[in-house]
């Protein structure tokens, strides 16, 4: 899952939703400064990464894409999800994706003082380019997953990945589908344990 799936399952909570972002520049316990709220969305970012590495349907999505992407392959995958889940987004969501996208990137502002410089450095981008909101289209699916790849000084080949999610469009959101109401099954049932 990318940005939109982890803050989408976060459910209500603003720090919940940041910690869940910030997860995966956090490395080891290196967060228990932080508010008790943010710790819990980075608990539950990295359960549901553990969940969708194991889920045989997520593996099936990959699988298509590994001769091409190797190691890459499940982080295209999170990408493109994230693309069904903005496409599909009136299903998953009584609010609108632009209301969500804009009301989450306030919640970064309003908690400054907590993201990691990480995620402080990477505002100002997401926020110019509306990622969240960018992932209802393949154009914007292209430009995020073209920008990751500079960040592997082009040795992912990313941005090359659209011409598989186009040919097969109908497998991966089907995939998706069966995939996400999994997934959000568990992340509802962690929450609730934390």
């Amino acid at each position: 899952m990318n940005f939109l799936a982890h803050i989408y399952l976060s459910g209500d909570n603003d720090l919940i939703k940041i910690g869940n972002f910030m997860a995966d520049g956090i490395r080891g316990k290196h967060f228990e400064h932080l508010p008790g709220d943010v710790q819990k969305g980075i608990v539950l970012h990295r359960g549901i990464d553990t969940f969708t590495d194991a889920h045989p349907v997520f593996r099936e999505s990959t699988k298509r894409l590994h001769d091409h992407y190797h190691h890459y392959a499940g982080v295209i995958v999170d990408v493109f999800y994230d693309h069904f889940l903005a496409k599909n987004w009136g299903k998953y969501s009584d609010q609108d994706l632009a209301d969500f996208a804009k009301r989450f990137y306030q919640s970064l502002h309003d908690n400054y003082e907590i993201l990691t410089d990480r995620t402080k450095h990477m505002l100002p981008y997401m926020e110019k380019y509306n990622w969240l909101f960018s992932y209802q289209t393949i154009e914007g699916i292209e430009r995020i997953l073209t920008q990751m790849d500079r960040r592997t000084k082009n040795e992912s080949k990313m941005g090359l990945s659209v011409a598989e999610l186009r040919l097969f469009y109908d497998e991966f959101e089907k995939e998706f589908t069966v995939f996400f109401e999994d997934v959000r099954a568990y992340s509802s049932q962690k929450l609730g344990s934390l």
